[in-house]
């Protein structure tokens, strides 16, 4: 067998992934503000060397940058109020609960200036525990419980955002039997495409969430169900009609998805008030726009997209002829996702022998019908201390991220490497292609940056793993704002014994 030398430039590698110039440089995109390594190449946020977070809290563990959180969601407030105060006096920013959630954050939120968007009766514990307003709330859920339903009542929330007819006519009952009125908005699926992955495209028809606003004529004559939707909300004395409401999907990074659900929901909107004789006064555009998690991705800037989504509202409603609604939108992703990074510790490493791919197959993992068999390269693996359980984002949507070695600096040769977790699953891919040092080893610290939104937030106690802490770091000092679990936390609802 002929084994071909050299740790830099691997055929195995995808095409996007360049070998980096300096493997201890940060690509600023994918990092917090205040991550940088210090004079002794250690990586530190705040200042607080890594070192010091792994002594004190352990690994693994999410580490979060607060000011560079409360700074991003200022640039969305102020980005957008900037954008359409000629057009409805200013935008609501709705951050999304469900890419990572806490009192803390919450607290932050509310202080920033945002509203808070929420999915879940749980979500909605959460928000009543940090004493935020519920005139400041959204619940979503293409589910929601009567519990659910009633919690949002009594929390005196701001909006129900509907996502069936059935729903609605269960929204209704309930607000009736109460003597209130729901303040209710309508999730349409607008049939708008986005660059996205399957799992987390929303606005297509084939799929769970919201009412379609393409004509079924199985239905009502002609009626599609998000105007069956208006009609039956136009007849319930316990509805308050705020207005409507989509999302098209996350991690998107393409303008053109949102510039055309925007202008296809006003002209919808335009249509019924017209047609029902009602003025809908909101519009919620959603979010689900994109951060930098490999050095390729282009995350659009605050001001850019709400310059280019203002821009289609503003023409769409002089199109019409109508005054536009109070617009809104729910960045999560956006704003927590590149404020965290994810701290392991490095366990065992090994390297095995793998076939080049053609061409037209690499990164695929695909091995050509014509490669030559007798010529292999290298890819290493290395484990860290956690794994699926703490992101599980790469074996549900095969997410990309990268790493660093985080504990020093490092003059060795770059090396092709694949960074595991530690269960028992071949699929637990934390990173799955990136350029780490030659000599990185057992005991030496990784961090893996963009791990704010849906990490801690989708994490598991697979293999019995305790769920890792969340820390903040703020002005030179670090507090759990989620305290890690542990065995005994475990084993406390395990009631055999």
């Amino acid at each position: 067998m002929t084994v071909q030398a050299g740790n830099s430039g691997s055929p195995l590698a995808p095409e996007w992934l360049a070998v980096p110039a300096d493997l201890n440089a940060l690509h600023e995109p994918m990092w917090a503000g205040s991550v940088q390594r210090n004079d002794g190449g250690e990586l530190a946020v705040g200042g607080i060397p890594v070192s010091d977070l792994k002594a004190k809290f352990g690994t693994p563990l999410f580490v979060m940058d607060e000011a560079d959180f409360r700074a991003r969601a200022r640039a969305f407030k102020d980005s957008f109020d900037a954008a359409f105060q000629d057009i409805c006096g200013g935008v609501d920013v709705y951050y999304a609960g469900k890419s990572f959630l806490c009192t803390a954050v919450v607290k932050w939120v509310e202080e920033e200036g945002l509203r808070l968007d929420t999915a879940s009766g749980g979500e909605l514990a959460v928000a009543a525990r940090a004493g935020i307003e519920g005139a400041r709330v959204a619940l979503h859920g293409n589910n929601k419980s009567d519990a659910e339903i009633n919690r949002a009542l009594d929390m005196g929330l701001g909006r129900i955002v509907v996502d069936s007819l059935d729903e609605l006519e269960r929204v209704a009952k309930i607000a009736a039997s109460r003597g209130e009125l729901a303040k209710v908005m309508l999730r349409l699926t607008p049939g708008v495409h986005a660059h996205t992955h399957e799992f987390i495209a929303t606005a297509h028809e084939d799929q769970k969430f919201g009412l379609s606003m393409a004509e079924d004529t199985t239905e009502q004559a002609g009626l599609s169900a998000a105007e069956e939707a208006v009609a039956a909300a136009t007849g319930h004395a316990s509805i308050d009609l705020l207005g409507l409401h989509c999302h098209i999907g996350s991690q998107i990074f393409e303008p053109d998805g949102f510039a055309l659900a925007a202008e296809k929901l006003l002209r919808f909107l335009a249509a019924m008030q017209e047609k029902y004789s009602i003025v809908m006064t909101e519009l919620d555009l959603g979010g689900g726009y994109g951060i930098a998690y490999t050095s390729v991705d282009t995350p659009r800037p605050a001001a850019e997209i709400a310059q280019a989504m203002a821009a289609v509202v503003r023409s769409t409603c002089a199109d019409l002829g109508i005054k536009s609604p109070r617009i809104s939108i729910e960045p999560g992703r956006a704003i927590v996702g590149s404020t965290t990074f994810t701290l392991y510790e490095v366990g065992t490493l090994k390297t095995v022998r793998v076939d080049a791919p053609s061409a037209g197959a690499a990164g695929t993992g695909e091995t050509s019908e014509n490669a030559d068999e007798n010529v292999t390269h290298p890819r290493r693996y290395v484990s860290v201390d956690g794994g699926m359980s703490d992101n599980a984002r790469p074996v549900l949507y095969d997410a990309d991220y990268s790493a660093i070695l985080a504990s020093r600096a490092s003059n060795a040769a770059p090396r092709l490497s694949r960074v595991v977790g530690k269960h028992c699953e071949s699929g637990d891919i934390v990173v799955r292609d990136v350029y780490l040092p030659e000599d990185v080893a057992a005991g030496d610290l990784l961090a893996v940056p963009g791990t704010g939104a849906y990490c801690w937030a989708l994490s598991s106690n697979y293999n019995y793993l305790a769920r890792p802490g969340v820390v903040a770091v703020r002005d030179g000092s670090a507090r759990l704002i989620v305290r890690g679990e542990t065995e005994e936390d475990l084993l406390n609802r395990d009631m055999g014994v």
